[in-house]
């Protein structure tokens, strides 16, 4: 008996602690429909339809948005399924949960094969296509005597100080297919597709990136990104929510709003491969971001550059304590 006490104790802690760093997200407070975390009335018709259909939920992830394992493929199983009895239990659904497995107890073994076979393929492709940080530039030689005492070489494309990766000229931006480096000029194809420049000229502009302002080509419905390859008239699960980190110095915070992602993205872009789902899981700093980690893996290629500081550095710090601190 004190076995099973010790057990259900274990259980229990795992389940809480499961549910605070990865469930916690969504679950507090019902983001993209989510059942809030101890609300009966979110718990109730869903608790009806069985703990065994609650597990493969959380296991498998569903159509409306929510991700298998809350987008967290390591975590075991078991770890999953104490979370859900976790947040049944804090929604006044204990009993249900010890009554519904007896009802579908036939089923239960299938579904739960099915649950536990698909996310470990999935491990493996998180893991193959986890960007790789790009090799830094080799470093300048430093110049003989010899070399400082001739005249000074007039500076190429191949000079260090030269080149920016973030800060395209003028003139390579947008550039024809045949000519970006991506197609293949010897297509015949590639010169039927419309040059960017003529595909972009009715969007709002912008000073970053391919000059395009995507929000807001999307907020006045110039553009309407796809969000399913073969249906059509599916619509994005879009999660309003901002992540805001904050940042050492006088430099304002960084502020990740979900809902411009999302609008266009799903999170099985960025989860787990890119950003664990987890509080306190990812170290970002200016120097990954400039490798083409994190938020370089868009940034600076798909996405604005890095150069457009007060694009994601957008909230301002209240210095105003410390200056009545200094006065004192």
């Amino acid at each position: 008996m004190l076995g099973l006490a010790a057990a259900g104790s274990a259980s229990a802690d795992s389940g809480k602690d499961v549910y605070t760093k990865v469930c916690a997200v969504c679950h507090a407070g019902g983001i993209a429909a989510a059942p809030r975390f101890g609300n009966a009335g979110d718990w109730a018709p869903r608790i009806a339809k069985g703990v065994p259909t609650l597990y493969q939920s959380a296991l498998k992830g569903t159509p409306k948005g929510m991700p298998a394992k809350g987008g967290n493929l390591t975590l075991p199983d078991a770890d999953v399924k104490a979370a859900v009895d976790y947040m049944i239990a804090a929604a006044g659904g204990a009993k249900a949960a010890a009554a519904e497995p007896k009802k579908e107890a036939k089923p239960e073994p299938k579904k739960e094969a099915k649950a536990e076979a698909k996310p470990e393929p999935k491990k493996e492709v998180a893991k193959e296509e986890a960007p790789k940080a790009a090799p830094a530039p080799a470093p300048v030689a430093v110049a003989s005597a010899a070399a400082e005492a001739a005249p000074a070489p007039t500076v190429s494309a191949a000079d260090v100080n030269s080149f920016n990766r973030l800060l395209k000229p003028a003139s390579k931006r947008n550039l024809p297919p045949a000519e970006d480096g991506i197609h293949d000029p010897s297509n015949d194809g590639t010169h039927a597709l419309q040059p960017p420049l003529a595909a972009f000229g009715s969007l709002p502009k912008s000073f970053a990136g391919n000059r395009v302002n995507w929000v807001e080509a999307i907020s006045t419905g110039k553009i309407k990104p796809r969000y399913d390859r073969v249906d059509a008239t599916a619509e994005p699960i879009i999660m309003d929510m901002n992540v805001v980190r904050e940042v050492k110095g006088s430099m304002p915070d960084v502020v990740y709003p979900h809902k411009q992602h999302t609008q266009w993205l799903d999170c099985s872009n960025c989860h787990p491969a890119i950003f664990t789902p987890q509080k306190g899981a990812n170290q970002i700093s200016m120097a990954a971001i400039l490798l083409g980690e994190k938020c370089g893996v868009c940034h600076g290629k798909v996405a604005f550059p890095v150069s457009e500081c007060r694009l994601c550095h957008s909230k301002k710090k209240d210095l105003a304590p410390s200056a009545q601190a200094t006065a004192k």
